[in-house]
């Protein structure tokens, strides 16, 4: 990759619920202040990226499988929120001889957590609209 890379480092463990994802969120991706601190605005900010100097972007969510353990629908919802702002950064339609940068998302977790959480991407990708 060529250009200003800005890579943002989450902990799982400290998602321990929705308040702490948010908060995780806000301060390592420097979120605006306008942030709604709910799902939507997660999203929306996620697929924006612009308040950031940086030609591609990198967020790493160490210790995935720890994030919101009482809260499997939550849970669920920041898998598709990642999901879905992944999918916007690789299949925005890119004018001619314009390059537009990049969001990578990279997840780690405990090796005895990877069918669950393979499980639970599959439905997130099952449930996905195709674009």
């Amino acid at each position: 990759m060529t250009g200003r890379t800005y890579v943002a480092r989450l902990d799982g463990r400290e998602m321990r619920d929705t308040d702490a994802v948010f908060q995780q969120f806000y301060e390592r991706l420097r979120l605006p202040d306008y942030f709604g601190w709910n799902w939507n605005a997660l999203s929306d900010c996620l697929g924006d990226l612009s308040w950031l100097s940086a030609d591609h972007h990198v967020l790493i969510i160490e210790s995935a499988d720890d994030a919101l353990p009482d809260d499997a629908s939550g849970r669920l919802l920041l898998f598709k929120t990642l999901l879905r702002a992944g999918q916007r950064w690789s299949y925005t339609q890119k004018p001619e001889g314009i390059e537009l940068g990049r969001l990578v998302v990279a997840m780690s977790y405990d090796a005895a957590s990877v069918p669950f959480l393979k499980e639970q991407l599959r439905s997130c990708l099952e449930e996905a609209p195709s674009s």
